[in-house]
């Protein structure tokens, strides 16, 4: 008789801790805001649009960004160039900063829009310097130009 295998030992259980995040006040927000719009007009519209391009088919006409709750959003305007519907906009976003939990600093999950509308995480609890380097520099985060 073959000699019988051992039994596996159960796993220990995962240990689940909630953390609490910063609340983002009015004030914060607003400092937030004013960095992200002065990264939109220093580095991406001079990067990604620097002149408005007409063309037959949909085309980027402005970069901005937007809260929405404790999401921060960034905000590509499009301006169709389709002979039925010339000249009508609409906006869609690119990246979002999503607030999460961390010290005693703000930090944020950069969220990259796929094509699915579907928001995916692209990197865990940045500061707002390193998110906004994160989306100079990395492809699938800068404006879809």
């Amino acid at each position: 008789m073959a000699p019988s295998k051992p039994k596996a030992k159960p796993e220990p259980k995962r240990k689940v801790e909630w953390v609490w995040a910063k609340a983002l006040t009015p004030e914060a927000k607003a400092d937030i805001a004013a960095s992200c719009e002065r990264f939109i007009a220093e580095v991406l519209k001079p990067k990604f649009l620097p002149e408005i391009k007409p063309t037959q088919w949909n085309y980027p006409v402005d970069i901005s960004g937007k809260w929405r709750g404790s999401k921060y959003s960034f905000i590509m305007r499009w301006r169709s160039g389709f002979p039925d519907n010339a000249g009508e906009e609409f906006e869609d976003g690119f990246v979002r900063l999503d607030h999460a939990p961390g010290g005693a600093e703000y930090r944020f999950n950069v969220m990259w829009h796929r094509h699915t509308g579907q928001w995916l995480p692209v990197y865990p609890s940045l500061t707002l310097e390193e998110a906004l380097q994160a989306i100079e520099t990395y492809d699938l985060l800068r404006p879809p130009v």
